[in-house]
């Protein structure tokens, strides 16, 4: 049995798990609790990071590589494109939103105002979450003007560049700290996303102390 180490609200342990859904690979899901530095954890990613995916053939951490993986070992329905300058497009978006936007949004958003209260860590601190609530502007605008000129993110077919994107916004939408009425084109986007079956586990998604709001799991928001 695939054996996936996540937390449901890492963005990165939502990827894998999109990835994971949408290849209908059966897995079993662990929650980690990963800033709690659990030894046996740590045994399986010294880097102490989620996710981890223990198969019968390998132990592998870091989301981009587990999801690479993934799609070579089972290549339908295909998240890369063929050509290898769309292959490109796709892994600088990936990288854009592991990156650009997790460190400019997510940290600040999410991090801010749910997982410090989670962990037990602090309190929220206003200059960071103003300035999530001012990146995350810009991104979105960025992404309205790539889906104004594509299908999907990378181009005409669905690539894991949608699936790292949906799995960020999809925990900022889980607080409420996404504007839809800024980005009508990124709202038709993540609608399609989230009706796919690969989005049902996710859209389950709860946590303690932070109730889902009404429109997270409609898939006619």
């Amino acid at each position: 049995m695939n054996r996936l180490y996540h937390f449901p609200f890492s963005p990165f342990s939502r990827k894998a798990r999109l990835v994971l859904a949408e290849k209908r690979i059966e897995v079993e899901l662990v929650e980690e609790k990963f800033w709690q530095d659990r030894p046996d954890f740590r045994r399986l990613n010294p880097a102490g990071k989620v996710p981890v995916l223990k198969t019968a053939e390998i132990t592998l951490s870091e989301s981009n590589a587990i999801c690479e993986y993934l799609e070579e070992k089972y290549p339908n329905p295909p998240l890369m494109p063929k050509n290898l300058e769309d292959r490109a497009e796709v892994r600088r978006l990936v990288s854009w939103f592991d990156d650009k936007f997790y460190t400019e949004v997510t940290v600040n958003l999410l991090g801010e105002r749910m997982m410090k209260k989670v962990m037990g860590i602090g309190y929220p601190e206003s200059s960071k979450v103003k300035e999530g609530s001012r990146q995350i502007k810009m991104h979105l605008d960025y992404m309205e003007w790539l889906l104004d000129r594509r299908r999907w993110l990378a181009g005409g077919q669905l690539s894991l560049a949608d699936f790292s994107a949906a799995a960020q916004i999809s925990c900022l939408d889980y607080i409420s700290d996404v504007d839809w009425d800024r980005a009508p084109l990124v709202k038709s986007w993540y609608a399609t996303l989230k009706s796919r079956p690969a989005f049902r586990s996710i859209l389950a998604d709860q946590i303690s102390g932070f109730p889902q709001p009404p429109h997270y799991a409609d898939l006619d928001f």
